[in-house]
């Protein structure tokens, strides 16, 4: 097949990337904005027809939830109108598109980890465009398998796990929210999923995925520094009320991962498992 990838200079593409060579079969067209402007649907269809493309997996999106609240057109435009673009694109060629969503379309007030069936309800606009997203490539593509994610990081890029661990080593002293519950996803281990699941045959619908278990953000800080060997910072817990943001996070996004194992025989690893595997890359 030709699989287009978008997004490729961010945590995800970076990693599907890495395992590219373990699938010879397939040929991929790795791009980011400087080659396919996907906010250019005359562009998107163009690049689509003449490579033939037979599948996309979209990586691309606005991620920065906090300046997303003063920027709901660009962020629309990026995580909906675009997406829904390729969808197009591919859908006329009767191809597949996998799209990467996120826990944030869920408010976090449930106890129980999150089914994909259950209601959704963004409280972030950041949330609302991914949502939207989510809605407007299954209605433009018959084959499409939306993931949701969450807490994602790597080795690539900026993410948490490498700021906890700088700021680890510049400070004595870090404060930490510990109410809001979650499950951090390793891109690496999301790629390999992914890619599982298009080798297998894209079954179309909403899917989760991220690591097992659960953590805090605290508890995952904690966790940072002690496999990354970091001993001169005091980590102290903070309630969110303590930790100003302009958006609204979940305070718990736990997602059941069910669906997408019992569908693609995908075995999860546990978040501490790949947490040490991603530190041993980045010492």
């Amino acid at each position: 097949m030709n699989i287009l990838i978008t997004g490729c200079n961010g945590q995800l593409g970076n990693e599907i990337q890495l395992i590219e060579k373990n699938y010879p079969q397939h040929k991929f067209y790795n791009t980011d904005v400087a080659d396919l402007d996907i906010t250019d649907s005359d562009a998107v269809t163009s690049f689509v027809e003449q490579n033939a493309i037979d599948g996309i997996i979209n990586c691309a999106a606005y991620t920065a939830v906090d300046k997303a609240e003063d920027a709901e057109e660009l962020c629309m435009l990026l995580n909906a109108t675009a997406p829904s673009y390729l969808a197009a694109a591919v859908g006329r060629r009767g191809g597949w598109m996998v799209h990467v969503s996120t826990d944030y379309v869920f408010d976090g007030t449930a106890h129980i980890p999150y089914t994909e069936d259950m209601p959704t309800s963004p409280d972030s606009v950041y949330g609302r465009t991914k949502l939207a997203g989510e809605e407007a490539v299954m209605s433009c593509c018959d084959r499409v398998m939306v993931v949701r994610t969450a807490w994602l990081y790597s080795e690539f890029g900026n993410n948490f796990v490498k700021t906890m661990m700088r700021l680890g080593r510049e400070r004595e002293q870090l404060g930490v929210v510990f109410d809001q519950i979650g499950t951090p996803t390793y891109a690496g281990d999301l790629a390999v999923a992914i890619m599982t699941a298009v080798d297998k045959g894209i079954v179309p619908g909403i899917y989760h995925y991220s690591n097992e278990g659960v953590t805090s953000w605290y508890d995952f800080t904690k966790a940072i520094h002690r496999i990354a060997g970091i001993t001169t910072c005091d980590v102290r817990p903070l309630h969110t009320a303590e930790y100003p943001a302009k958006a609204n996070r979940p305070a718990y996004s736990v997602l059941d991962k069910t669906k997408i194992k019992s569908t693609y025989g995908i075995t999860v690893p546990h978040w501490e498992e790949s947490l040490e595997k991603c530190i041993g890359g980045l010492a």
